[in-house]
């Protein structure tokens, strides 16, 4: 079972406030307050140690589109007034080392760098002014579309599941500690392709930011431990082909790289 931090830390403030009003002496409510503190800060190591492992056991990802204005104009797209929402499949997770494998008959297969936020504890009707408090830490990953499937969906208005959810079209780096990013709006996702950028943007530039996606989100599905978030991807999206090697990341803070198979 995954730790729970905020329930943790709240048990932490109640024994506390509690130990505030007995006629303790000062030493043993200084022994207690430190007792309880340890308690608190093992369960939130062991939340993060598990959390890195996210892939394993979280159950869904879930994807915005068009949420960096230029990018949904590259591609010939209206700017949406809500956020717009689509799944992958957990199947669709590839890790560092691992192949990316065109589905069979793709033709135009394109890469997307995406910020992702993991959480840490069930989420449901979060205000936005609580979202922080769900958010365990981060990857960065690649939406992987087979864009010729995609233009087929939507000219027959058919979702995107096959173009967006087959195996590995959800590579992803590590687990990045939310204490780690300060601010989520103020780093810059990068993706070159075979040494060459491609795509280069700062994560302010979001149409729909990470309060807002999370509070429309939670009003309609449940967001569990480990899921994840990606936030969509900048303009600067490619044709990929077979031997191409991609890598991507946050300026600064994390790197990976993968090859197309």
């Amino acid at each position: 079972m995954l730790p729970l931090f905020g329930s943790t830390a709240n048990t932490f403030m109640t024994q506390t406030k509690y130990l505030n009003q007995r006629p303790i002496g000062l030493f043993t409510r200084v022994v207690k307050y430190v007792f309880y503190l340890v308690i608190w800060l093992v369960f939130a190591r062991g939340m993060v140690a598990q959390l890195s492992n996210f892939r394993a056991f979280g159950k869904k990802i879930v994807c915005v589109g068009r949420n960096y204005k230029e990018h949904a104009l590259e591609l010939g797209n209206a700017i949406p007034k809500r956020p717009l929402f689509f799944v992958k499949s957990t199947n669709s997770y590839v890790s560092e080392g691992e192949p990316i494998v065109p589905p069979p008959g793709c033709k135009i297969l394109h890469q997307e760098v995406e910020l992702g936020v993991i959480f840490s504890k069930t989420a449901k009707n979060v205000p936005m002014s609580q979202t922080f408090n769900y958010v365990g830490g981060y990857a960065v990953a690649l939406d992987m579309t087979a864009r010729d499937f995609q233009d087929e969906a939507k000219k027959a208005g058919t979702p995107w599941f096959l173009a967006k959810s087959f195996d590995t079209s959800c590579p992803v780096g590590c687990f990045i500690d939310a204490n780690k990013i300060a601010n989520p709006h103020d780093v810059e996702l990068y993706c070159r392709i075979n040494n060459e950028e491609k795509q280069r943007c700062r994560t302010d530039a979001m149409v729909f930011d990470i309060p807002t996606l999370i509070e429309f989100l939670t009003k309609y599905i449940t967001m569990e431990p480990g899921d994840m978030l990606l936030t969509g991807t900048p303009p600067g999206v490619t044709a990929v082909r077979s031997g191409d090697c991609i890598e991507f990341g946050l300026e600064g803070i994390t790197s990976s790289k993968f090859y197309v198979q």
